[in-house]
């Protein structure tokens, strides 16, 4: 939907951009244009080319949502309203698409311009990923002190021997409602997290809801957490924090280092006991919080679940917070820079009646890139760039 109401803009753009070409060829005399009963001078049909040129661009630019696009959509519909009113009698309808333009210009500076949660996100993604330091290769040595099941995991995960991982970035795309009875929401996200005595988890979210657009930022840095979201890029709807939002978060953080990044799983604050021989339980120590975890593995040793009892439900306004179980299952398992990852999963809520069990979130991983740190500025534009390419 998002996207066919973009390229339907662009479209609409484009043809405007052309339309601009009927006052250059009467003002540079390339033909006889009947449409435009005033004069035109020469130096008013460059006006009118460069118009054209201008808001063609700005067309091309929204359609593939590329940097600065709002801010050539508003220089666009300015000069192309300012040479509309040099020939109004015949050209005044086109001030109505210079409206949407600029109306449309405003919600691209708040979607993706510095003031965006998009924006921040990048911000913060840079910040987290700079200066990081690799810790050495992961060993034998260390996987004889985790419970056999985890280091069977940590092992199938292509760890040994190689660097452990400090951070990755990642692109994934799934659907999200907020009940067994709501609406499904389409989504994409660009998610980076780093570990070591500091972790931070940022995740930037494009949702669809009612086929408009929602922009989600979650943050956990510095040990505490937040989560915001503008609907259409302008209208706060969700400003969750606070303690109960951070211990959420720390259950987050955690699944994501277990299902994500195995490879940091023998430097990572967890205390690990066996349960039997196709479980684990980690308690996980960040800060003033300390949350557990089961992770239960299948024949072949790939991690396969992750429950914990520690996660806490938003409600929607994130205002307040319901303690709940949740779980994690997780499957089809693929290789990214030689490390096999689980890239398909469901979040599930284990809530009361009425609305029971149910799933909540349904993801697939599309793409991964480990220890990005030294790449940070660089990285993480290609990243929102590669993220951008997917969603459109």
């Amino acid at each position: 939907m998002r996207r066919t109401l973009r390229w339907g803009f662009a479209v609409l753009v484009a043809v405007h951009g052309l339309i601009h070409l009927i006052g250059a060829a009467k003002g540079l005399r390339w033909a006889e244009v009947d449409e435009l009963d005033g004069p035109t001078s020469a130096g008013a049909g460059m006006v009118w080319l460069a118009a054209a040129g201008l808001v063609l661009t700005a067309s091309v630019m929204a359609a593939r949502r590329l940097r600065g696009w709002w801010l050539a959509l508003a220089a666009a519909a300015l000069l192309s309203q300012a040479v509309v009113v040099t020939s109004w009698a015949d050209a005044k309808v086109g001030t109505v698409v210079n409206a949407v333009m600029l109306l449309a210009a405003v919600y691209g500076y708040r979607a993706d311009g510095p003031a965006s949660l998009r924006a921040e996100y990048a911000r913060q993604a840079r910040e987290a990923l700079t200066g990081l330091q690799s810790s050495g290769v992961v060993t034998e040595r260390e996987l004889a002190r985790l419970p056999e099941p985890l280091a069977t995991y940590v092992r199938r995960a292509g760890a040994v021997g190689r660097p452990k991982v400090t951070s990755f970035r990642a692109t994934v795309h799934g659907r999200i409602r907020g009940g067994p009875d709501k609406a499904w929401m389409s989504f994409t996200g660009q998610q980076v997290n780093t570990f070591g005595p500091d972790p931070s988890r940022l995740f930037f979210m494009d949702a669809t809801m009612l086929g408009l657009p929602v922009d989600i930022l979650h943050t956990f840095s510095g040990g505490a957490a937040t989560m915001r979201g503008r609907l259409c890029s302008l209208v706060p709807i969700l400003d969750a924090s606070g303690a109960d939002m951070t211990r959420a978060e720390t259950v987050t953080v955690f699944n994501d280092l277990c299902i994500m990044a195995p490879a940091a799983l023998p430097d990572a604050s967890v205390t690990w006991d066996a349960v039997d021989s196709h479980a684990v339980r980690g308690t996980f120590g960040l800060g003033h919080q300390e949350v557990s975890a089961v992770l239960v593995f299948n024949e072949d040793g790939d991690l396969v679940d992750f429950v914990s009892e520690d996660r806490l439900r938003a409600s929607a306004d994130g205002e307040s917070f319901t303690r709940l179980g949740w779980s994690t299952p997780v499957g089809q398992y693929a290789a990214f820079e030689g490390r096999l990852v689980a890239t398909t999963g469901q979040a599930i809520w284990d809530a009361p009646d009425p609305e029971g069990r149910f799933a909540y979130l349904e993801f697939q991983i599309d793409d991964i890139h480990y220890d990005v740190g030294r790449q940070a500025p660089s990285g993480v534009r290609r990243h929102l760039a590669n993220a951008d390419h997917r969603r459109n």
